[in-house]
């Protein structure tokens, strides 16, 4: 049994009497950047592993 659409609607009132209606825009935002990056996180994607070859290069490159 799953979330139907009247609950739905009423965890939105609640989420909008608590935040407001101005700020619901920043706070999805990050939220959405806040899952991208768990996501990332999971699955291995970090960008310091990208890096290391490029430092590898310049280290052998001075040596």
């Amino acid at each position: 049994m799953g979330i139907g659409w009247s609950e739905w609607l009423i965890i939105l009132l609640v989420v909008m009497l608590l935040f407001g209606a101005g700020r619901l825009p920043a706070l999805g935002k990050s939220l959405g950047e806040g899952f991208r990056n768990l996501k990332k996180g999971l699955s291995g994607e970090d960008d310091d592993r990208a890096k290391l070859p490029a430092e590898e290069a310049k280290d052998e490159k001075k040596a």
